[in-house]
């Protein structure tokens, strides 16, 4: 018991140091993950703030680009408005030349009601001696804008065709490039966030970033991954202008994500190698505890060899001088039963022979022998059926399986109570119940009872069930365990074998 006992404490030791090293590890690393995740969301919160902050200069460049193209067609009504007045008055002569002079950069052209060029202005000097050029630039300023209309007189009317200006036009390209730029920038991100940027009705993908496609690559799959994204961020919603709202839907980082879960793998890993370091450990004690008791076993039965076959001798002579013959039998009785326990140990750590044997006559022998050699305060109550049960066994081993439990019983006793020993006949098993009046086994050493060194006894190795469980298990693919006990009232082993 005290050997069973320092194993459970140096186990519960060392799992409690383990456990220490894991939670320390654990905490150790945990908080290294949040600092390193607080990193990560700074990082995600700047980058949203950033794209807000371009987003805004995006849409502030949109209102300037619109308030100019307003202001060139400002000026391409006043050039009509001016030409219409030279036709009209000419006493504002010097001004109203001013004003047309002062038109250099929006490309006009003046035309008659049928569609005559009548005049024109800021375009490519050399080009424009081409009339082909001008034809070609008449017919793209007629569907690019709707012409300012010129009242020469009551019956003929003058239009005036326009397009935007070369500033405006470079201008316009560095805005494209702008959006360009910014589109690019919001799936292309320094912080590694997972973005989908649509349109406003946030069916259409205009851009995404850090997202596998097969994610989105169905209208069905796009809602779910855009629902997914909403869960964990509010979208950025982004104004370019022109009353137009597109949405930027966005998640932490990959690496922040996977950080999350590295605590818990670190863990799984560590508990993982915790148990294989355990299981090896305990599979080569285990393998050195076998190696012990084979040996041990065959020692034995070679040193009882020798006294036994001189016990033989002796029985023969005694026979011979005429000694009581009862007395002799008894004791001839005896010397085969050492023999038979000679030839246990000697079976012990090899694969022993399964034969066909009828249970039923076995536990009457080893149960008949029991009962002379026990105290007679021990009731015997004994349930076999009347019939032959045959099941592969080794007699030897067996027997010792029964004697074990049965002398474990009355030890439990005290020498003082009942015993009782019944066999139940199953569809493909049998089953033998050992039953005793003893002190009991509490409900949580149930299995601990078949360990090695697990005892009650003063005197004891604690051996006898962790053999018995090993002759009933892997020799005979049985079962053996403890059915019920009461602390106080008694215990019921239970022995299952193929029948």
């Amino acid at each position: 018991m005290n050997i069973y006992t320092q194993k459970q404490k140096w186990k519960w030791l060392l799992a409690l140091a383990a456990f220490i090293i894991v939670m320390g590890s654990l905490w150790y690393t945990n908080n290294l993950v949040k600092r390193i995740a607080q990193d990560e969301r700074r990082k995600v919160k700047l980058w949203a703030e950033a794209v807000q902050k371009k987003a805004s200069l995006v849409k502030f460049t949109n209102q300037l680009f619109e308030k100019m193209k307003s202001e060139e067609r400002k000026k391409a009504v006043l050039y009509a408005k001016t030409t219409e007045e030279l036709t009209k008055d000419i006493s504002n002569f010097n001004f109203l030349l001013y004003v047309l002079e002062d038109n250099t950069t929006v490309p006009v052209i003046l035309a008659d009601e049928k569609g005559k060029i009548m005049a024109k202005r800021n375009f490519d000097s050399i080009k424009e001696k081409d009339p082909a050029y001008l034809e070609n630039e008449f017919v793209l300023m007629k569907n690019m804008y709707p012409p300012v209309e010129i009242q020469v007189d009551r019956k003929t009317k003058q239009y005036l065709y326009y397009k935007d200006s070369r500033v405006f036009n470079d201008i316009k390209l560095v805005f494209d490039s702008l959006i360009a730029s910014f589109i690019t920038e919001v799936a292309v991100n320094s912080a590694e966030v997972p973005v989908i940027y649509t349109d406003s009705t946030k069916k259409k993908v205009l851009q995404s970033g850090k997202i596998d496609s097969t994610q989105i690559n169905s209208p069905e799959k796009l809602e779910e991954k855009l629902n997914q994204l909403r869960s964990e961020n509010t979208p950025l919603e982004i104004d370019l202008g022109e009353g137009t709202i597109n949405y930027i839907f966005y998640a932490e980082s990959n690496l922040l994500t996977q950080l999350k879960y590295y605590p818990y793998i670190q863990f799984g890993v560590i508990g993982l190698f915790l148990l294989i370091a355990y299981i090896l450990f305990s599979t080569a004690r285990k393998a050195e505890q076998d190696q012990v008791w084979v040996g041990m076993s065959k020692e034995t039965a070679h040193q009882l060899g020798t006294p036994l076959s001189s016990l033989m001798a002796w029985n023969e002579h005694l026979r011979g001088l005429g000694v009581d013959e009862s007395i002799v039998n008894e004791m001839q009785n005896d010397v085969v039963r050492l023999n038979t326990i000679t030839d246990r140990f000697s079976k012990i750590g090899s694969q022993p022979t399964l034969i066909q044997e009828d249970v039923v006559a076995l536990l009457n022998k080893t149960l008949a022998y029991l009962k002379k050699r026990t105290s007679k305060n021990i009731n015997y109550t004994i349930e076999l059926p009347d019939h032959p049960i045959m099941v592969n066994l080794s007699g030897p081993l067996f027997e010792w399986v029964i004697e074990n439990i049965c002398k474990n019983a009355v030890d439990a006793m005290d020498g003082k109570g009942d015993l009782k020993v019944e066999l139940i006949e199953m569809p493909e098993h049998i089953k033998i119940l050992i039953t005793d009046t003893g002190k009991g086994i509490a409900k949580n050493k149930f299995k601990e009872v078949f360990k090695p060194g697990y005892t009650t006894k003063q005197r004891g190795w604690g051996l006898g069930l962790s053999l018995g469980k090993r002759i009933i298990e892997n020799y005979h693919h049985g079962k053996i365990y403890v059915q019920n006990s009461e602390i106080g009232k008694g215990t019921t082993f239970c022995i299952e074998l193929k029948s």
